[in-house]
């Protein structure tokens, strides 16, 4: 666990003075993927403001998805806002819900982000080996979206 310590370590003290969500955000899906191999995508969906029915691509890491924009419905990303819970699917292939974007992709780990009491995106990560995601990991990205949804309360106001 100590190199998920250390990735968070360096997560929140760049939050304590990134200039803009964006900006935290791009820094988390770059030390992430560069320091855990098994992630081999890495990005951010979040809530479009004007649509709450309707998550939005932001910054990732890794190769383009046609998926820019994923009704809450659908999807493992869609359930994981709709759950309210992280999901992880061990074989996607395998899971009726999973919208295919790589060929390579065998797993999957979608985490919620909560600001202001309520899910606003969420963190979602594939990997090119099966059943790659363990407690630690969903430890790990869980406390990933508590720092980032700590920056959005102290930095956006509720809607």
């Amino acid at each position: 666990m100590s190199l998920y310590n250390g990735i968070l370590e360096e997560i929140t003290t760049f939050a304590a003075t990134a200039p803009s969500l964006e900006s935290l955000q791009n820094f988390v899906v770059d030390i992430i993927p560069s320091r855990l191999p098994h992630y081999n995508w890495t990005g951010f969906y979040m809530l479009d403001p004007n649509d709450a029915e309707m998550l939005v691509l932001g910054p990732f890491n890794g190769a383009p998805t046609e998926h820019t924009r994923i009704p809450i419905h659908q999807g493992i990303c869609g359930a994981a806002v709709a759950q309210n819970q992280t999901v992880i699917v061990d074989d996607v292939h395998s899971d009726p819900r999973y919208l295919a974007c790589s060929i390579e992709t065998k797993s999957e780990i979608v985490v919620p982000i909560h600001a202001h009491g309520k899910v606003i995106g969420e963190i979602d990560i594939d990997s090119h080996d099966a059943a790659a995601f363990t407690a630690a990991d969903r430890d790990f990205l869980e406390a990933c979206a508590t720092i980032i949804g700590g920056f959005i309360e102290r930095t956006q106001t509720s809607k």
